[in-house]
């Protein structure tokens, strides 16, 4: 399998509603939760390309464009945006859509670092 077929396999897409229990007193979902569910899903989508362990060593940057109030339904999507030799990076995009009307928009994206790492939590090789 080429590397363009397992990023297009290792793609993630996750929904949530947001709730009242995971918002900020302005009513919108709280940006620790939002970099919480992103890192999870960069997580999943790292282990599903790579299909080894893998750990976050960084977040390049997060891109806070819109606020998400609560009442709406988010989805995150992951996708590997760079391959190195023990590291790739992974993107991932929070789109906000009403819960009862048509449409979606973006509201947060995001770069996150992996390394894989062996039984010692040594860097290894993506293989």
């Amino acid at each position: 399998m080429n590397i363009e077929e397992r990023i297009r396999l290792s793609e993630t897409r996750i929904f949530k509603a947001v709730f009242p229990n995971t918002t900020n007193h302005y009513d919108t979902l709280f940006g620790g939760t939002a970099m919480h569910l992103m890192d999870e899903v960069a997580f999943i989508t790292a282990t599903r390309f790579s299909r080894q362990r893998m750990v976050t060593v960084s977040s390049d940057r997060i891109d806070f464009k819109r606020p998400i109030p609560h009442g709406t339904i988010i989805e995150l999507v992951g996708r590997v945006t760079y391959l190195g030799n023990t590291s790739l990076k992974v993107r991932v995009d929070i789109y906000i859509e009403q819960m009862y009307s048509e449409g979606r928009e973006k509201a947060i994206t995001g770069d996150f670092t992996f390394v894989a790492i062996n039984e010692e939590k040594k860097p290894v090789k993506i293989s």
